[in-house]
């Protein structure tokens, strides 16, 4: 039996491929499963340093695997609303940058692994969609990750409307971090993960936090533990070395040769 998610290492790059084109990448309590391990190997793997999610085919991800949940009403609840949500939390919460490569379009639930990710680069040949309404369900789990990404009316034109709306209206909303040519999709997001091969591995899992968590914090009581962190950061051994190296004019130790410059 072939897998439904690939993995691949390489230049510090963890990369994971959804391959189930024949269902368009649904997501199946298989390629949930798969997803999943696939996702804590990249995070566990120490030569890891970005992880990368992709997919095979014209579509991205077409959302929940209806015919699976049609044909096992008893399983619906149970295995698929336990690993999704399992899957997303583990994608925003991963401490390595994730870059979402959209080889095309993406529906209902698959909006959840976009928005979820860190960066999201797609062709401007991709469509978008929250279906769910019009299947006479709700976009639940994956408003999690998605309203936190989308302005309040923007997510009220598309979540209640379920209208399809192409990849320059995703990046101008918040959806996607770039739309680009189709040609220009894998040196946007080689560009991408050379950039964050260049931060120090603590430094950035450290902003994403921050970038989540500063803006709910009180001013006051938000500058005083930034302050603390700083001094933290400053007198780290990653961020002592980083000093030292823009002091020496040399790359710090963390930076592969491939990505200095």
């Amino acid at each position: 039996m072939t897998g439904l998610v690939h993995r691949d290492l390489a230049g510090g790059i963890a990369t994971l491929t959804l391959d189930s084109p024949p269902n368009r990448n649904a997501l199946s309590v298989r390629l949930l499963g798969e997803l999943s391990d696939g996702l804590r190997w990249a995070l566990d793997e120490p030569e890891s340093r970005v992880i990368v999610l992709t997919a095979t085919g014209h579509v991205f991800c077409s959302g929940a695997d209806i015919k699976e949940q049609r044909t096992s009403p008893t399983q619906q609840g149970a295995p698929v609303t336990a690993s999704f949500p399992g899957v997303l939390e583990l994608i925003w919460e991963s401490p390595k940058p994730v870059i979402c490569r959209l080889n095309g379009t993406a529906r209902a639930g698959g909006l959840g692994l976009v928005a979820s990710c860190d960066f999201a680069i797609a062709p401007l040949t991709a469509s978008f969609a929250f279906t769910e309404v019009r299947l006479g369900v709700a976009p639940a789990m994956i408003s999690v990750p998605v309203l936190r990404r989308l302005s309040s009316r923007a997510a009220a034109e598309y979540l209640l409307t379920g209208e399809v709306f192409d990849a320059a209206r995703a990046a101008e909303i918040g959806l996607l971090s770039a739309a680009v040519p189709p040609e220009e999709l894998d040196e946007t997001v080689a560009r991408y993960a050379e950039m964050l091969m260049k931060g120090g591995p603590e430094a950035l899992a450290i902003t994403k936090r921050l970038v989540r968590e500063v803006p709910a914090m009180p001013f006051s009581a938000g500058l005083q533990r930034m302050t603390e962190l700083s001094a933290e950061r400053f007198t780290s051994d990653e961020g002592q070395e980083g000093i030292a190296a823009y002091m020496e004019k040399r790359p710090p130790k963390w930076v592969p040769p491939s990505s200095e410059g």
